[in-house]
């Protein structure tokens, strides 16, 4: 990535900007803003501007759900996510699941690069088309 990505908690002004980059973003869940503040959520942001964002939780203790990815589509291909993902890789020691639609080529080949592995399948998960989703999972020492 060619500009410094600092990545931080989600803070209450950052929630506009979030609706507005999961506007963007077809392929990332449909939530109310508000709702990252229940959760873990990180933003990313360059220049003062915050140009993506990962939400997670944890599941039960050592195992976490990684719910929710999104970059700015002018800020793909830049380091931005990886930059979410190891932020939150190595804040926790334990077990990291997602899903992701199978025709994600870009997101499941970051995860892959980020150490993910394929741990299943879920038939027909997603809707707005039906799509399956590929389970993916990641151990943090």
């Amino acid at each position: 990535m060619a500009e410094a990505c600092q990545v931080r908690p989600v803070e209450a002004v950052d929630l506009e900007r979030i609706g507005a980059i999961q506007a963007l973003c077809p392929g990332a869940s449909r939530w109310q803003p508000q709702e990252y503040l229940r959760y873990s959520t990180f933003v990313a942001e360059i220049r003062g501007e915050v140009v993506g964002f990962l939400v997670y939780m944890q599941v039960v203790p050592g195992e976490y759900e990684i719910l929710n990815v999104a970059v700015h589509p002018a800020w793909r291909r830049r380091g931005v996510a990886s930059a979410l993902l190891q932020r939150v890789l190595s804040s926790h020691a334990g077990t990291f699941f997602l899903e992701v639609r199978a025709s994600n080529w870009a997101a499941i080949s970051l995860y892959r690069r980020s150490g993910f592995k394929v741990a299943g399948r879920r038939t027909d998960y997603y809707t707005a088309p039906v799509e399956d989703a590929v389970v993916m999972k990641f151990h943090s020492c």
